[in-house]
């Protein structure tokens, strides 16, 4: 049973870590993708195009300095990086574990740390966008950061697993 449970810890954390990688990938090699939405929540465009009443009470609110955006989404690809390699580092602590080179503890721990970094991404995201209102036109979004928030909550508690 250890074993199964050990593979299934290193299978998640890898899930995770793979799914970031690719991110990361992308918002490095293709910044202008996910810059340009980072930039429109930050801005609240779409609220104060299609709920402008909405939006006259919380403008107060948006970021349209260029250059804080570039650093709000520079800051957020510096954590996934940090999260992606912290990830990777703990799926193979769970690898060596499975094959008893290491501590399951030990490699558990990674697990959580590793999964803790990738939660937090997802978590900032929703506290983050719930200030800039992001709720009112950027539903699919939160949905996803809710999303990856649940699957990084559920390898947290996997690898809370002995």
């Amino acid at each position: 049973m250890e074993v199964a449970l050990l593979i299934a810890q290193t299978v998640v954390t890898g899930a995770l870590a793979a799914w970031l990688t690719l991110g990361v990938r992308d918002n490095l090699l293709h910044p202008s993708i996910n810059e340009t939405y980072t930039a429109e929540v930050l801005e609240m465009t779409r609220m104060r195009e299609e709920y402008p009443e909405a939006f006259a009470q919380v403008a107060h609110r948006a970021v349209k300095d260029r250059r804080l955006q570039m650093l709000a989404f520079k800051t957020v690809v510096g954590a996934e990086l940090a999260a992606s390699l912290l990830l990777w580092i703990a799926t193979a602590c769970l690898a060596l574990a499975v094959f008893g080179i290491l501590s399951a503890d030990s490699a558990r721990a990674a697990g959580i740390l590793g999964a803790t970094a990738f939660t937090s991404i997802w978590a900032g995201f929703l506290v983050i966008g719930n200030h800039f209102s992001y709720w009112f036109s950027h539903e699919g979004t939160q949905n996803t950061h809710f999303q990856m928030t649940l699957w990084g909550l559920g390898t947290i508690i996997l690898n809370a697993q002995s």
